[in-house]
């Protein structure tokens, strides 16, 4: 033991040295292991965070020198796996989209979990302090009544009448199967998907024909140095994980820039500056690996192999300024409108504020939209510069079909020989001229031969992740079906912008009669893309013939509020999250104000029906003041219509319409007990505003006197009585301005489309309330049907300040007939309340109900509306004994025919006052049309109410509503 011990004290005198060399070498090696983990641990943080400062951090190595941490610059949020982000129906450059809307919806959470509701807590009082009637919110209980997820697994393939060709593993695939309604559009989701997976789908690379030629492609410039403050190519940079020069270059190309680079093996630069020589080093210095492909080199630490991509040095084209026409100057357009709703007369304003009859108008009406092309359908037999589209087509936002339906319309264009046009330009019912006619033609005869289309800006790559572009969409089932991840085809520069165009004859000719690869790979694109018209024209222009001839503005100026217009509105319909536009309002004057020096001559969005006084106020700004225009203030929409087939109605309005009827007529009986007349059937129903405000229901309907063979028309005016009730105001409650109960709620301008509040057993109900500037604080809305059982009971959270806020209950259907309450509560003490009601249907399915479907259509939804026990709430509020109500709900639940018919009227009658009535005249009529000689009734076309009286600023050339009549 001893001789060993002296051995190694031996060994270690004689060595130590060469073990203290050893010792510090491996602790260097250990703080440099150490360091460069780090390092690639930061590296990877900077390039999912986005990080575009250039900035590098330091740190000593043992030598004293400064060893850089590397760091690229990235676009913000592109690598980001967890990104969410919004997509807009038209975007804009340099819009934020920091911070993510309260409702919105990740693009990368599965379709199912985008729609589940935002939580709700239910809350009850607890029952040791119901004899108080106040709970201390300290003490409260609370629910969580949101439902759970269910994971969407494989494929089930017992519910499909089809065995898919191929074993289909997409879970988004998977999960649009399921969803989808028919068997036919789960069998097209399979086959799609089966392409998508086996890469038969799409073309991988596509040809350019711009005839602009830059560099020769993939030419190779050499190895430069690069720097961190200041980047050679400085304009987009990505980590790709199969980088290499020609990955590099075709991400540059497409993304527009001339020059592409790769360094430090995975990583990607585009820039539009060629790099400085001075810069330029020996190959060797460009020496690492690419990730994929080791034999081919991808630059090295702060050196980066450079390349051409083909594009050239792209000169954005302005617009030349408008000029005065000489005699030999014009120009023919046609106005495409693409029209969707019931705004029939905002139709006709428009075509009339743009009317000549050098233009030309050129109608599609979505094929769901049976009224509205009824009307329209009228006006070619009075213009021949008037036509509607033989072709109609079902234009769900966001959907394919949109691009289908420009195309068909084009190709329908191009055959009208007698038509000589040089321009079409696609407009809603919701754009509005901001210019003369006669600028616009100017402008355009300036400008003749160009393509006007609105550009994203400079990043394509975040535009093409906003936008979907890299997902495979398909719609089917009045749906638009997210599929899948997909690669866009290599070869080609990709745009997109706003799918508002100005498109010169020629290039409408271009794609829709050419047959090259560059069209035909395009097409099959964008028949599987989300939004397609907003890319689909821009990247053909980009990359065709027409590159010269493209203009980087739409002429229109777009009312965007992202706040309120990027709410997810449209997840009902496409597994996305989309934003549209707001209305124009007087507040928003002064941005159209500032267009007036602007090359922008149409604006979007108008709506009449949310506020017409916007509309006069440009067409005064236009046209100057004009002299005293009859029922100026007044707006009228169509809301039902006995022919329509498409939509189909709705059953509780069909009944309450015909109650308004018989409520009307009982009204006049009573005025003239001799006139005896009995009701027939409900023609047609409007919206009635005035000054912005709504006035009420205008009811047209065929009634027939006792003494006459001959029916006769009268229309009648009722309007809603309000039930809101302030009972007193506690605390923080000072601040409520308003309730209000109803369905069918817009997100984006915060109104319930359904005007008329009309609400039955199977509406989605839910309550606006409105607050002034105060502190936060919490109030319960407690929901109560006409038995006095609380439907649910809920705790909402009221933010500080001004509030526009929407709460939506989730009730088992079909919901009590009668009448139901909200009521607001603060600390269990009552605040306000409002009542509603719920119609009784007198038709189901649109014909008149049964003895048996009243039973099961009227006496509630069979269990609680909700799961939940609100017993301590009913005591709270005194309703303990329940029986004498819940006895006279079910005698009511088994009325039909007459006695269903009295029972909805008195319930009608308490939430609706008769105005007025008048008759149709009709000069053929033994009577021309009146009721009773000894009635009081004016003709309608000599009101100021009617749907038929005169409404000058909705007539095109003496045709229109202006003093009209039914025929």
């Amino acid at each position: 033991m001893a001789t060993y011990r002296v051995l190694s004290n031996l060994f270690c005198r004689t060595y130590r040295l060469y073990i203290l060399i050893f010792t510090a070498i491996l602790i260097l090696q250990l703080i440099l292991a150490i360091s460069f983990y780090k390092i690639r641990t930061d590296d990877q943080n900077d390039l999912l965070g986005g990080s575009t400062n250039g900035k590098r951090n330091n740190f000593k190595s043992t030598h004293g020198k400064e060893l850089h941490h590397r760091t690229i610059q990235v676009n913000a949020g592109i690598d980001k796996e967890a990104y969410d982000y919004l997509v807009d129906d038209e975007d804009r450059q340099n819009i934020g989209w920091e911070k993510l809307l309260k409702d919105s919806s990740s693009r990368n959470i599965s379709p199912k979990d985008s729609d589940k509701q935002r939580a709700v807590d239910i809350i009850v009082p607890e029952e040791k302090d119901l004899k108080n009637l106040k709970l201390n919110l300290s003490n409260k209980t609370s629910v969580n009544a949101s439902k759970k997820s269910v994971g969407d697994g494989a494929l089930n393939i017992d519910e499909l009448d089809f065995q898919p060709w191929c074993n289909i593993t997409t879970k988004e695939a998977v999960t649009a199967i399921h969803r989808a309604t028919t068997q036919a559009c789960k069998h097209e989701i399979a086959n799609i998907t089966c392409l998508m997976q086996q890469n038969m789908l799409y073309p991988i690379r596509l040809p350019r024909y711009c005839p602009l030629k830059g560099k020769v492609p993939n030419s190779y410039l050499g190895c430069f140095k690069d720097q961190s403050k200041k980047r050679l190519l400085s304009n987009f940079s990505k980590k790709l994980s199969d980088n290499s020069p020609t990955r590099c270059i075709d991400m540059c190309l497409q993304s527009g820039y001339e020059y592409a680079g790769v360094q430090y093996g995975n990583e990607c630069y585009c820039g539009k500056v060629k790099p400085n020589e001075d810069y330029k080093l020996n190959d060797n210095f460009c020496n690492m690996e690419c990730p994929v492909s080791p034999l081919q080199k991808c630059g090295g630490y702060f050196t980066m192999n450079v390349y051409h991509t083909g594009l050239p040095k792209m000169v954005k084209l302005d617009p030349k300024p408008a000029v005065p026409l000489s005699e030999s100057d014009s120009i023919g357009v046609v106005f495409l409108l693409t029209v969707n709703g019931r705004a029939v007369r905002q139709v006709y304003r428009l075509i009339n504020s743009l009317f000549s009859e050098k233009h030309y108008f050129y109608i599609h009406v979505d094929s769901r939209q049976d009224y509205l092309y009824r009307e329209l359908k009228l006006l070619e037999k009075h213009f021949p510069n008037i036509r509607l589209s033989k072709v109609r087509l079902s234009t769900i936002w966001g959907g394919a079909s949109l691009l289908q339906m420009l195309l068909e319309c084009f190709s329908e264009l191009l055959l009208i020989k007698d038509w000589k046009w040089d321009y079409v330009i696609n407009l809603s019912e919701s754009d509005f001229p901001i210019k003369s006619l006669s600028s616009l033609e100017q402008f355009l005869v300036a400008n003749n031969e160009k393509n006007f289309v609105k550009s994203h800006g400079q990043d394509t790559q975040r535009f093409i992740a906003k936008q979907g572009l890299d997902k495979t969409f398909y719609e089917c089932d009045m749906h638009m079906w997210r599929l899948g991840d997909r690669s866009l085809p290599w070869g080609i520069r990709v745009d997109g912008g706003s799918d508002w165009i100005a498109l010169h004859r020629n290039f409408c000719a271009y794609v829709t009669q050419q047959n090259n690869t560059l069209l035909q790979g395009l097409l099959t694109v964008f028949r599987y893309t989300l939004l397609p018209a907003e890319s689909f024209f821009h990247t053909v222009l980009q990359n065709s013939e027409f590159c010269e001839t493209v203009i980087d503005n739409n002429l229109h100026v777009t009312n965007w509020k992202r706040k309120q217009g990027c709410k997810c509105q449209y997840k009902h319909i496409v597994d996305w999250c989309g934003c549209s536009p707001n209305v124009f309002k007087p507040e928003d004057w002064p941005r159209l104000q500032a267009t007036e020096d602007r090359p922008y001559y149409f604006a979007r969005k108008f709506e009449p029906i949310i506020n017409q006084q916007i509309i006069e106020q440009v067409e005064t700004w236009i046209y100057g003041a004009r002299k005293s225009i009859a029922n100026l203030d007044s707006y009228w929409q169509n809301d039902y219509h006995f022919l329509d087939k498409s939509p189909i109605s709705d059953d509780s309005r069909i009944s309450i319409y015909e109650s308004f009827s018989r409520l009307a007529l009982k009204q006049l009986q009573a005025a003239n007990k001799i006139c005896k007349v009995k009701f027939l059937s409900v023609i047609e129903v409007t919206l009635f505003n005035v000054n912005d405000v709504f006035k009420g229901l205008l009811v047209l309907y065929k009634v027939q006197a006792a003494d006459r063979n001959k029916p006769v028309i009268l229309e009648t005016q009722v309007r809603p009585i309000q039930h809101y009730i302030v009972h007193k105001g506690l605390g923080p409650t000072g601040r409520l301005k308003f309730l209000q109960v109803g369905s069918e709620y817009d997100l984006k301008e915060q109104v319930f489309r359904n005007f008329g509040r009309i609400l039955g057993p199977f509406s989605d109900i839910g309550l606006i309330h409105k607050w002034g500037a105060g502190e936060q604080f919490s109030a319960t809305f407690v929901w109560i049907d006409p038995t006095n059982t609380v439907a649910g009971s809920y705790e909402v959270k009221i933010d500080a300040g001004n509030q526009i806020l929407y709460h939506k209950p989730t009730f088992r259907q079909p919901l009590r007939p009668g009448t139901w309450s909200l009521k607001l509560l603060y600390e269990w003490e009552l605040v306000a309340e409002t009542l509603f009601l719920i119609v009784p249907l007198s038709v189901y399915n649109g014909h008149p109900v049964s003895s048996e479907q009243v039973k099961f259509l009227h006496n509630g939804p069979g269990q609680p509306y909700v799961d939940h026990d609100f017993t301590n709430v009913e005591a709270l509020l005194g309703f303990t004994n329940k029986t004498t109500q819940l006895r006279q709900a079910l005698s009511n639940s088994r009325r039909y025919n007459k006695d269903l018919r009295e029972w909805s009227d008195t319930l009608v009658s308490n939430f609706w006052s008769v105005q007025e009535t008048c008759f149709v005249s009709q000069p053929q009529h033994p009577t021309g049309g009146t009721l009773c000689l000894d009635l009081d009734l004016k003709a309608c076309h000599m009101t100021t109410w009617s749907s038929h009286a005169d409404d000058p600023k909705s007539v095109i050339r003496g045709i229109g509503y202006s003093n009209n009549e039914v025929t």
